[in-house]
């Protein structure tokens, strides 16, 4: 089975924000946006169209009287994740370099 690049994470914000989620359980919505030093706007986007695509979880609530909203991967998105890796592992591996750390 020849894996596709998945043009959902494709986009680079969307594939950093798919790339922090799968190191975690779930992340807050600031941690996020801090961590790949993108705007509120930018990650509301990237995190709408990859909800829309079942990849994200969007959770809100509050902690204390201030609202947050939570990010984590589906068991879809985390699927998605591996299979868009694979497939670059598979076009970097035809230049008969790693992008594993050797």
């Amino acid at each position: 089975m020849t894996r596709q690049l998945d043009p959902v994470i494709h986009a680079p914000t969307r594939l950093q924000i798919v790339s922090l989620l799968a190191a975690a359980n779930e992340a807050e919505f600031a941690f996020v946006r801090d961590t790949l030093d993108i705007s509120d706007s930018v990650l509301s986007k990237h995190a709408g169209a990859l909800e829309a695509a079942g990849y994200v979880k969007i959770r809100k609530g509050h902690v204390g009287k201030r609202p947050r909203t939570w990010f984590s991967l589906t068991h879809e998105g985390r699927e998605a994740y591996r299979n868009h890796v694979a497939a670059l592992q598979a076009i970097v591996s035809q230049s008969g370099l790693s992008i594993l750390p050797q």
